[in-house]
């Protein structure tokens, strides 16, 4: 169990998403970001968060299609939360869409999505060159995340979720993945989004929402920089 991570998300936590507003400010500054080198049509597929789909990540879409990329839809409707259900969905977009490219996909996932993206490259290392999460749940399930109330509604057992998430990690990745996470999420506890265990992982801070990730410009130019940066190694 993660250190320090409290049982729920408080309410006033929410509160935090509120900073999405400054989010949106700051893309009249997305112009003035440093400009990321052009791919060549790399797949990119952006995976949405739990009561998403693909239309929460038009935003970021434009934006890998913008540097080069071929962008992709995850085209599984709205991601309900029932992971056991939508991984094995999503592995087979990505055997069809890394058959299409014929060439392993990118992943870029916001919360749960971004935790679908990683056990799918945990399972099928063979379909998944990289992936990038947004404040994704890579701790506990959702356990420790403004879901969780929802899940036991459901009549989901949140502490067997938490015992099955951390059985799959006796599996080591390999393939790399970047955690990018904020002490300004007020979705999922910031404790639960990162990896300092995986000495391969790289985890990157930014000062934004949850609920901004997907648009916000900095984080945007982050997704972009690591992209080009495995594309160059």
């Amino acid at each position: 169990m993660p250190d320090k991570i409290p049982m729920t998300i408080p309410p006033t936590h929410l509160l935090r998403e509120l900073g999405t507003f400054r989010s949106v400010a700051r893309i009249a500054v997305g112009g003035r970001l440093e400009p990321v080198a052009m791919a060549a049509g790399e797949p990119v597929m952006a995976l949405p968060g739990f009561g998403f789909g693909d239309l929460a990540m038009t935003a970021l879409r434009r934006q890998l299609r913008k540097a080069g990329f071929n962008a992709l839809k995850w085209g599984l409707g709205t991601n309900k939360g029932d992971v056991p259900t939508l991984l094995p969905r999503l592995i087979e977009q990505l055997e069809q869409a890394a058959t299409l490219h014929e060439q392993p996909l990118r992943l870029v996932g916001w919360s749960l999505g971004g935790y679908l993206a990683r056990e799918a490259a945990r399972e099928r290392p063979d379909l998944v060159a990289q992936v990038i999460t947004l404040g994704s749940p890579i701790k506990g399930g959702p356990k420790y995340t403004a879901a969780a109330s929802a899940y036991k509604l459901l009549g989901w057992d949140l502490d067997a979720i938490e015992a099955k998430v951390t059985e799959r990690e006796s599996v080591l990745l390999q393939t790399p993945v970047t955690y990018i996470w904020s002490k300004r999420d007020g979705v999922v506890d910031w404790r639960a989004t990162q990896d300092m265990g995986d000495t391969s992982a790289t985890n990157i801070e930014v000062d934004c929402s949850h609920m901004a990730m997907v648009f916000d410009p900095l984080v945007s130019h982050i997704v972009l920089t690591q992209l080009r940066r495995s594309l160059i190694n």
